[in-house]
């Protein structure tokens, strides 16, 4: 199970991470392009989920670098990783910080990361 500070590690090892915020909401983004931000669900959310039990806080949502791919780490099984109607056709997953492994975690927003960074951040990284 990845927590905060996992979240808080990963982004730090980051080149050019910004830490900001957007609708009250800590958001992640290098050179202005957004990587992941943590996101509670609204109340729409929430009544979609019917009687199933929704996941449990922090969830964090995570850019991918299109939809192709977004697919690619559904279809991949990932504990912790999900998505819900509001995010259809948007290239982003959801995660449940108290079910993905760290290692998971790091996966995800190093690739979210590597989608958006310019090219002389990516050939400076050895992450």
């Amino acid at each position: 199970m990845a927590t905060l500070e996992d979240l808080a590690r990963v982004i730090g090892e980051l080149p050019e991470v910004t830490e900001g915020e957007r609708h009250g909401h800590q958001t992640w983004s290098v050179r202005g392009k957004g990587i992941a931000w943590l996101r509670p669900f609204s109340k729409a959310d929430l009544k979609r989920f019917g009687d199933q039990t929704p996941p449990d806080p922090p969830i964090l949502a995570v850019n991918t670098a299109d939809l192709h791919e977004k697919e690619g780490v559904l279809a991949a099984g990932i504990d912790g990783v999900f998505t819900i109607e509001h995010f259809n056709n948007y290239p982003a997953v959801l995660i449940e910080l108290n079910v993905i492994a760290p290692g998971d975690l790091r996966d995800l927003l190093v690739d979210a990361w590597l989608a958006v960074a310019p090219a002389d951040l990516i050939a400076a990284f050895d992450g």
